[in-house]
């Protein structure tokens, strides 16, 4: 496993491990123990993801000290603004059963994103949390957050993934410092990536997975990589991206199946921010 350094100098593995989609719980806290079983020390939620719980039962329940597990969750759109946020942070420690939390996102770039930001300068500087940083912010929205507030987000969490590389948002976060990090690196299977010949080819030259392969063209970018599976076999195989590195040309290969689209929807849609603003959940 390599590690990223922050721009508070912070360490976070590179690799990690995602929960988004599980919601049975026995599921949940199975999934988690088994990454942390297999080498995982980074594990990603969200309040909306309906499964802190059952992440902070894992991670009592898998023997690894809690100073070895970077941690993160995200503050979703129903609770944005200075007080709400305070409030919905302490929830979330609460249902993780932790004493603090590694990284603390904004979900979504909507609502007063500014006021949530001004109580997590607040929740950093008391070392409730050891880093603060947003998700699928574009451009526009990430400067707009530094221009006007004192810290400078560590991680923008975006969709990433080969049909979607996001090379410019990418180049633009590293301008400021701040790293970007993959939801949905395999894109859910969607395009029928798994059955990609150029995926399959390079894979085959080293004995691995179309997952592994894209894991490590992302682990080359110097991008953070979030990892997902239900599956033990799976799971394990994910990690499993540290042992080969791709040459210039598999990575130019990958390059050319870039669309520049989205496999799942535009942050900046109208309807999709007006649809989101009805998004509640019981957290």
């Amino acid at each position: 496993m390599t590690n990223v350094t922050l721009n508070n100098g912070i360490s976070m593995p590179q690799l990690g491990f995602g929960v988004y989609q599980i919601e049975n719980s026995d599921e949940a806290v199975n999934s988690v123990k088994a990454a942390l079983a297999n080498g995982y020390r980074h594990i990603d939620t969200a309040a909306a993801y309906m499964n802190e719980r059952e992440v902070g039962q894992a991670i009592k329940a898998s023997g690894v000290p809690r100073e070895e597990i970077f941690v993160t969750t995200k503050l979703w759109v129903q609770d944005v603004g200075y007080e709400n946020t305070k409030k919905a942070f302490e929830k979330s420690l609460q249902r993780l059963d932790l004493d603090y939390i590694d990284l603390y996102l904004i979900h979504q770039p909507y609502g007063d994103v500014h006021g949530s930001w001004k109580a997590m300068e607040e929740l950093y500087k008391d070392g409730k949390i050891k880093a603060i940083g947003v998700s699928n912010f574009s451009e526009d929205r990430l400067m707009d957050l530094i221009a006007f507030n004192e810290i400078t987000p560590a991680v923008n969490q975006i969709e990433v993934n080969v049909f979607h590389q996001r090379d410019d948002l990418d180049q633009f976060n590293k301008s400021q410092g701040v790293y970007t990090e993959a939801w949905a690196p395999f894109a859910e299977g969607r395009n029928n990536l798994f059955e990609n010949e150029v995926l399959i080819e390079i894979g085959e030259k080293y004995n691995k997975s179309v997952a592994q392969v894209i894991s490590r063209w992302l682990v080359q970018r110097d991008i953070i990589v979030l990892a997902k599976s239900v599956k033990e076999e799976r799971i394990r195989q994910n990690i499993d991206v540290f042992d080969f590195e791709l040459t210039d040309e598999d990575m130019k290969r990958i390059t050319d199946l870039n669309t520049d689209q989205s496999q799942f929807f535009d942050h900046k849609d109208p309807e999709r921010i007006k649809n989101i603003s009805n998004v509640k959940f019981d957290i």
